[in-house]
Formats: structure tokens, sequence, C-alpha cells
């Protein structure tokens, strides 16, 4: 193979490497992002009063829906981890060659967080839904098959 074509080959591969890297630093919640703990916390009970109004969740139903909205904040917090993302992938590439030992690590963590909080957030999901009425686990499903939109419209 001719050296050009390796020498692209490799800064493409190093491109998409670094380009994907970042975009896990991130934050498509950006006006969340500098949230407070009340805050977070007000913000969350808002969204669990908004889903058990359209799905008419009674005591019990919205219990288990707020267990399931803590634990997938709990999730989150361990994924993004008390350091800035942003910061880790910039200190891969702040020497003159690519610290692949720390990128592995800064993956292994973020998926060691991720798998070690899921069971819970599963059972969670679970209690949730076996909870629901066969109504209820209807709208959750058209929900669902419209796609990512704003809200719970219709």
């Amino acid at each position: 193979m001719k050296t050009w074509i390796r020498r692209t080959l490799l800064a493409v591969a190093a491109t998409v490497t670094l380009g994907g890297l970042a975009a896990c630093g991130h934050r498509m919640d950006a006006p969340r992002a500098n949230m407070t703990a009340e805050e977070r916390a007000q913000w969350r009970e808002k969204a669990v009063n908004r889903v058990a109004g359209k799905l008419d969740l009674n005591a019990e139903q919205k219990q288990k829906l707020t267990v399931l909205a803590d634990k997938l904040q709990a999730q989150r917090q361990a994924v993004m981890g008390a350091t800035d993302p942003r910061a880790e992938v910039r200190a891969l590439v702040a020497g003159d060659k690519f610290d692949r030992a720390r990128a592995q690590a800064f993956v292994t963590q973020k998926t060691a967080a991720v798998s070690t909080a899921s069971p819970e957030v599963i059972t969670a999901l679970g209690d949730f839904y076996d909870s629901l009425n066969a109504e209820q686990q209807a709208k959750v499903r058209a929900f669902l098959e419209r796609g990512r939109r704003h809200g719970w419209r219709s």
C-alpha cells in the first residue's frame, strides 16, 4: 500500500476516533447541565407529574415511576462521573502521542458505570411497566412508536 494512502487512512481513523470521544463529552441538555441538586429534583418531579398525568397513574404507579427516575438519574451521574469528559478527551491528546492506555481506561470506566447500575434500572423499569394496566401500556407503546418528539403530544 502506498504511503500516502496509509497516512490518509490513519488520519481519517484518528479523526473519527477523536470525534467520537469528543461527542461523548457533549451534553445535549446544556440548559440543565449546571443545575443544582435541588433544581434537578424539582425538574424530575415535574417530569414525573407530567407522565403521571398523561398515563393516569395511581399513587403506587407514580411511586414506581419516581423510583425509576431516581435510578436513571443515579446511573447518569455515575456515567458522567466527577470529571469533565471534555477535559478527559483533551488530556488524551495533550502530548505528542495519543494516550491509548488512558483512553481505554476512560472507556472501561464509563462502561463499568453503565453495567453496574443497569440491573437496578432494568428492575425499576420492569416494576413500573408491569404495574401499568393494558391501556396504560398501550399508551407507552404508542409513544415509543411515534419516535423522539418533544413531549407526549398526540
